[in-house]
């Protein structure tokens, strides 16, 4: 069985994770910081976006691939992660910023309900409700 969905959100979540450590390490690089934050708070900020994204990501995919070998992904699996992963770069672009951002809260809450609808959907498969 190929898991089409989860094997191309797993793709596009290394491309991201490779993004946000670019990010960190751009700001790291130009202000010589070696080990940690360094005290700077951009830095802090794009290591906690990716930080964020590394918390959650493995369970959304952990979630989707269970659904899916279940067969019971349908169209809707893809678009739900794929919201999933718009929602985390979202999120990390928002995470830049000194104010709320819409985009930091939107990626928050999108993640949430992903990873709440994702939990509900599989224990509905395993008491065979769903």
């Amino acid at each position: 069985m190929i898991l089409a969905t989860t094997l191309t959100a797993a793709a596009a979540a290394a491309l991201i994770n490779m993004w946000l450590m670019f990010r960190c390490g751009s700001v790291r690089a130009n202000a010589k910081i070696i080990h940690g934050d360094g005290g700077n708070p951009l830095m802090l900020k794009r290591m906690r976006a990716h930080a964020n994204f590394i918390e959650s990501t493995p369970l959304v995919l952990i979630l989707a691939g269970a659904i899916e070998i279940a067969g019971k992904g349908g169209i809707w699996l893809p678009l739900v992660v794929g919201a999933f992963l718009l929602a985390r770069v979202g999120h990390a672009i928002g995470m830049d910023g000194d104010t709320a951002n819409p985009l930091r809260a939107a990626g928050a809450a999108i993640t949430f309900a992903v990873l709440l609808g994702l939990a509900v959907v599989a224990v509905l498969i395993a008491l065979g409700k769903f």
